[in-house]
């Protein structure tokens, strides 16, 4: 601007001498004064094209700070958002391996329980196999008894019905005197000494009849309790570990996938903040030249 005003003076004092000698030489004058007015036009034109430059800097400078404050505050959103995610995926991470520990412990646990039912289930097997061929050999023994004393059967004292019926005579819990005549009819050599006494005996081998087939009875109830209660037992045990196990595949799915998500927020975080920081430093740069090329200008438009 001071340019143009100082070649403006400039022009127009040759013009005013110009008029006072226009008569001396016409032509060399009129020959400067075009050269000086186009000059002047020049040099009006490269300071009209300079500030027009200058604008157009200045308005980079506004456009260019909204967007770099815009996408600094755009990187300060993102950073506190994906700092709170990665906080809650830490956490989820945190108790997917509390939970994966429980159920495998749980699972084991279910393992280690089903098991030790299995072994107590086998053990009760085999004592009720024992016991109840034990008491189904004595009955059968009685019967036989029973049957050949009321028939009056000779030679019964000779079989091994006879000789099971002595131990039983011993082993069963039975009165005193049922025992003494038990004992006497079978150490005699012959069953019709005691034809006289034969239906009190039976009498008292029915009730040991009765004896041993109802505990027979309790053993086999007892045996389908704890066949019936294994069953049960077992079925929820399966069911507990089938449920673990699927747990533990589906939270070590998960368990995976959280991980890759903390991975990919950290990575977000480092590169927005590297981003925002950029972005800080352009716009510091940017001020600072913006503010530079202002003052030149005022300077220069004095």
């Amino acid at each position: 601007m001071a340019r143009m005003l100082r070649a403006g003076v400039f022009a127009g004092a040759l013009a005013a001498a110009t008029g006072e000698s226009a008569g001396a030489a016409a032509n060399p004058i009129r020959r400067v004064v075009s050269m000086l007015t186009l000059m002047q036009e020049k040099v009006a034109a490269e300071g009209k094209k300079e500030e027009e430059l200058y604008h157009r800097f200045m308005c980079y400078c506004t456009t260019g700070t909204k967007d770099l404050e815009a996408s600094i505050s755009a990187s300060e959103t993102r950073i506190e958002q994906a700092t709170a995610e990665l906080k809650e995926a830490q956490a989820e991470l945190e108790q997917l391996e509390q939970d994966l520990g429980g159920a495998a412990a749980s699972r084991e646990e279910a393992k280690a329980a089903l098991a030790e039912a299995a072994a107590i289930r086998e053990k009760e097997a085999a004592v009720y196999a024992k016991d109840s061929a034990e008491h189904k050999t004595n009955i059968a023994a009685l019967e036989k008894a029973i049957a050949a004393i009321e028939k009056g059967a000779t030679g019964f004292l000779q079989t091994t019905a006879a000789a099971k019926l002595r131990q039983l005579t011993i082993d069963m819990d039975l009165g005193s005197a049922d025992r003494d005549i038990l004992s006497a009819f079978l150490s005699t050599g012959s069953s019709n000494r005691y034809a006289p006494q034969s239906g009190q005996i039976v009498g008292i081998l029915k009730q040991m009849l009765e004896t041993m087939e109802k505990d027979l009875a309790e053993l086999t109830a007892t045996e389908q309790e704890a066949i019936s209660n294994f069953e049960a037992l077992s079925v929820a045990k399966t069911k507990e570990i089938d449920a673990n196990g699927a747990a533990i595949e589906s939270k070590t799915e998960r368990l995976g996938k959280v991980g890759l998500e903390i991975v990919a927020l950290k990575e977000d975080v480092d590169d927005t903040s590297k981003s925002m920081a950029d972005d800080k430093k352009f716009l510091a740069d940017l001020d600072k030249n913006c503010a530079t090329k202002k003052q030149e200008w005022e300077e220069r438009s004095r």
